[in-house]
């Protein structure tokens, strides 16, 4: 699986990315046929403290998924996101095998 980081308006050190790739790259136990996926961090211009975004856009065949999650910290955005699409692929599975 291909993952491709976009800071948007920044420059995420290489923890953070490997982070992400780590965590990203677990999605590939659910479901093979992963294509890639494209992750966009952003930091939101609030004065909250949760500005940090995670969006996660996982490219499979026949469909695309996504999740989207703000917190405090980038990890734990990773964190929720990635647990996010992990249920949407595990619904995608049961529909494969219903067809």
């Amino acid at each position: 699986m291909n993952i491709r980081i976009n800071a948007v308006r920044f420059v995420a050190d290489t923890k953070l990315e490997k982070f992400i790739e780590k965590k990203v790259s677990k999605l590939a136990r659910y479901f093979d046929d992963i294509i890639n996926a494209e992750v966009f961090l952003k930091l939101e211009n609030t004065p909250d403290l949760e500005n940090k975004v995670v969006e996660i856009k996982i490219y499979i065949p026949g469909n695309d998924l996504f999740a989207r999650k703000q917190s405090k910290t980038f990890e734990e955005a990773t964190d929720i996101v990635v647990d996010a699409l992990k249920q949407q692929i595990l619904k995608h599975k049961e529909k494969l095998r219903g067809l």
